[in-house]
């Protein structure tokens, strides 16, 4: 009986072994070298439905550096904004504050950029409207002080155009805002909380005007008549907007009620000498002084909340600083009003409920035309979480914080320190800072911002500059964690919406033919 199953035994051993044979013969010129995404693809192996990933573990280098194998790099969340490819590794970059604060990576929807001109910081920042908008996120660009944002906004986008100037189009200090004509519609409670709102931002406002005309900090009497000023002239005239030639004939005349705060018992000559100073300033804001009539009439464009919007300063010239940086105040206060405004109307049901993407480019020339403004800044830049306001600020260097007073700069350096988010391009050694202090920067880190600096050098060649080094090229600090370094490649679609060198396009070519005629001569 062992012998018959001994010879069973063989035969089947036989004809498997034939069978390999002839499936060797068959598949040794079909099968592939290597297995595919899921699988050998041949007969007898099959592609697998589905790969389960394999576990993860996160945990310090130090516990992990002696695991084997599989021990890697933690991943980039893929949350935000595509904002370009990881400088170290072949992943995609992607944040943004909104992004960001809706997933609880950070704790206010803030950011900050810093970088030298000509490295793509207007650029990088045009890259974030452009995705936020697909997330229905409205941009507010309220001082493009060199108009960098106006065909994106106002021609891509949509948006609104806004372009005060001298002559041109006006804006009111004074104006209520969008929200003024439906407050009767807001339940009481609210009503009264979105006055008091108003009238504490016209203040800052107009305060932060008078004081740019003064050169000096307003008292706490001139103040308070700032305060009361609009409010009695619309006692007189309800349903009507003042304009600023309306308070200061109002002051002039001396009315009882203005007459008190400023205690002026009774005299005359002490009423007047106690508003000279505001009486002066109103004069400057009221078209007759070094501001022009820019802000003594009513708004020309007012702001529609459902759409992205530009304020274009661009018609206003560079050395008219102390009228760019007004112009500033007043459109980042406007726009804050509609954002506060878009708030009050989506809690009480009364339109749709809105997110905000504030852009306050430039931020140096406001902070330098007085040391005082910066305190006119401080005050809207710590309103955004409350009312669905994500913000990012845009200067140059830190150098651009440090101003003639330790507490304004103090002040100045904290709109950095309060931001979540800080997008660091090129900075020399000396124009960094307190950074190391505020986030922690690390000697390869700063390294690396430095060598970003260097400026493009000409190619023999062509006879042309190539682009500097660190075109494009930012690091993303979120703390004091690790710096992410990535860079923007801009798509040719973008390249046509935000060229901000626009104006030097013809000059460039003409140089560039002419270096290579010469290149060629010789």
């Amino acid at each position: 009986m062992s012998e018959i199953r001994s010879e069973k035994h063989h035969r089947r051993h036989a004809r498997a072994t034939a069978k390999q044979r002839r499936w060797r013969r068959v598949t040794a010129k079909a099968a592939p070298l290597e297995p595919g995404r899921l699988g050998w693809d041949l007969p007898g192996g099959g592609p697998t439905a589905i790969i389960d990933g394999p576990p993860e573990f996160r945990g310090p280098t130090v516990q992990v550096a002696g695991l084997y194998p599989f021990s890697a790099g933690g991943t980039l969340p893929m949350i935000g904004a595509a904002l370009g490819a990881h400088l170290n590794g072949r992943g995609i970059v992607c944040a943004d504050q909104v992004s960001w604060f809706a997933a609880g990576l950070i704790n206010n929807p803030s950011a900050f950029v810093l970088g030298r001109p000509g490295l793509g910081k207007s650029s990088f920042v045009a890259r974030l409207i452009v995705q936020l908008a697909t997330k229905g996120i409205i941009s507010l660009a309220l001082s493009d002080v060199k108009g960098e944002y106006v065909d994106l906004i106002g021609r891509c986008l949509g948006g609104q155009v806004i372009a005060p100037g001298r002559g041109v189009e006006y804006v009111n200090p004074l104006d209520r805002g969008p929200l003024a004509d439906r407050l009767a519609q807001l339940p009481e409670r609210v009503r009264l909380e979105a006055e008091a709102d108003i009238e504490a931002r016209r203040l800052n406002v107009l305060a932060g005007l008078c004081e740019l005309a003064l050169l000096r900090p307003l008292e706490a009497h001139e103040r308070s008549v700032l305060a009361a000023t609009p409010r009695l002239w619309e006692e007189a005239h309800p349903g009507q907007t003042p304009v600023v030639p309306d308070l200061l004939k109002l002051i002039q005349s001396r009315p009882e009620r203005l007459a008190a705060i400023v205690n002026d018992r009774g005299e005359l000559e002490r009423y007047s000498n106690r508003l000279e100073g505001v009486i002066d300033a109103l004069i400057a804001l009221s078209g007759d002084g070094e501001f022009g009539d820019v802000f003594a009439h009513p708004t020309t464009t007012p702001l529609q909340m459902h759409k992205p919007a530009v304020f274009d300063l661009s018609a206003v010239d560079a050395m008219d600083s102390r009228l760019q940086a007004g112009l500033q105040l007043v459109c980042w206060s406007y726009g804050s009003a509609a954002v506060a405004a878009a708030k009050y109307l989506g809690e009480a049901g009364l339109a749709p409920k809105r997110t905000y993407f504030m852009v306050m480019d430039e931020l140096w020339r406001a902070l330098r035309a007085a040391d005082f403004m910066v305190d006119r800044v401080d005050d809207i830049t710590r309103l955004n979480r409350t009312l669905n306001l994500a913000q990012i600020l845009v200067t140059h260097t830190m150098d651009d914080l440090k101003l003639a007073s330790a507490d304004a700069t103090e002040k100045a350096f904290g709109f950095v320190s309060r931001s979540e988010m800080v997008f660091l391009g090129g900075l020399a050694p000396k124009e960094m800072g307190n950074l190391n202090q505020v986030f922690g920067m690390s000697a390869e880190e700063e390294a690396l911002l430095a060598s970003w600096s260097v400026p493009g050098r000409v190619n023999p060649e062509t006879g042309t500059t190539d682009p500097p080094p660190g075109r494009g090229k930012f690091m993303l600090k979120v703390g004091k964690e690790v710096g992410t370094p990535f860079r923007v490649m801009l798509t040719p679609a973008e390249l046509t919406a935000h060229d901000t060198n626009v104006n030097w396009r013809d000059t460039f070519e003409s140089l560039a033919r002419s270096n290579r005629r010469v290149g060629s001569e010789r």
